[in-house]
């Protein structure tokens, strides 16, 4: 627990105030959202915050790299490594005053946060890289909370929606795309569920787009009903042949997921548990 008068607490009331201060207009957001239910908050902190935050940033060699079919990304959570306003950054989601906030958005009162970051934390896209349409692990590291929301605070200053990078949130036939620019300072939070296939559409520019980005979970799903499935990839609608390869990777990889769930464990993409 931080002190009240710590960096990382005063980053979380700031976001938690931005956030209250138009708690009304993301409700609608929310309930209205589609095909993904989502909102989008724009100018999450002070510009001066931001771009410190940005200026922390580590070096992307230190981060760890993904390159398949699947993705091509740079990844990390060593935030021991890292500036300490970049894990206050990251972690100041995690405070109870952030989680109420949101939950007071979409109506929820039971959201837990993960401080071990599983799949979550620092990344960084360079020209080239790119994310497929994919739906996220169902549950968290440990296999016993339901993984419902996906938190992406976008950090590079003067970065447009033709620089690629952005956010895709797609119909459940994963066949039309709505953008959500990845615009600096804003803070988009989305539904994880069964549907909620999303992508990175690939960076055009000779540059990093960089996102802090945080998990919530809970002891139940969003829906009303139960589901178990490992974060699953597809192709984009104008790649036909990796949609079929992805399907099958998909269906071998939910296999072994569901008859060893303990594999979700054995990642480098996770901090070590606290306390």
């Amino acid at each position: 627990m931080q002190s009240a008068d710590s960096p990382r607490s005063t980053l979380a009331r700031a976001v938690a105030a931005r956030i209250d201060g138009l708690s009304s207009a993301l409700s609608e957001q929310w309930r209205n959202a589609r095909p993904i239910a989502h909102f989008v908050v724009d100018d999450l902190l002070p510009d001066a915050t931001a771009r410190a935050i940005y200026a922390a940033l580590p070096d992307i060699g230190g981060l760890l790299h993904r390159a398949s079919l699947r993705e091509r990304k740079k990844a990390g959570v060593d935030l021991e490594a890292y500036e300490e306003l970049v894990s206050d950054a990251l972690l100041c989601f995690q405070e109870d005053e952030v989680l109420a906030a949101i939950g007071r958005v979409i109506g929820s009162d039971s959201l837990h946060g993960d401080p071990t970051l599983y799949a979550s934390g620092v990344s960084a896209m360079e020209q080239g890289d790119f994310v497929n349409p994919h739906i996220d692990n169902s549950h968290d590291g440990d296999q016993q909370l339901y993984r419902v929301l996906n938190l992406l605070y976008y950090t590079t200053p003067n970065w447009s929606v033709d620089n690629g990078g952005n956010l895709e949130l797609w119909d459940p036939g994963v066949k039309n795309p709505h953008v959500v620019p990845a615009t600096f300072n804003r803070l988009v939070v989305m539904a994880t569920n069964q549907d909620s296939w999303h992508s990175v559409n690939p960076v055009r520019v000779p540059r990093a787009r960089w996102c802090v980005s945080n998990y919530y979970f809970a002891r139940r799903p969003l829906r009303e009903s139960d589901y178990r499935h490992v974060t699953t990839f597809t192709g984009r609608p104008e790649e036909p042949l990796k949609r079929l390869v992805l399907g099958l990777d998909a269906r071998l990889l939910n296999a072994v997921g569901k008859r060893f769930p303990f594999l979700t464990r054995l990642t480098r993409h996770r901090r070590r548990p606290v306390g």
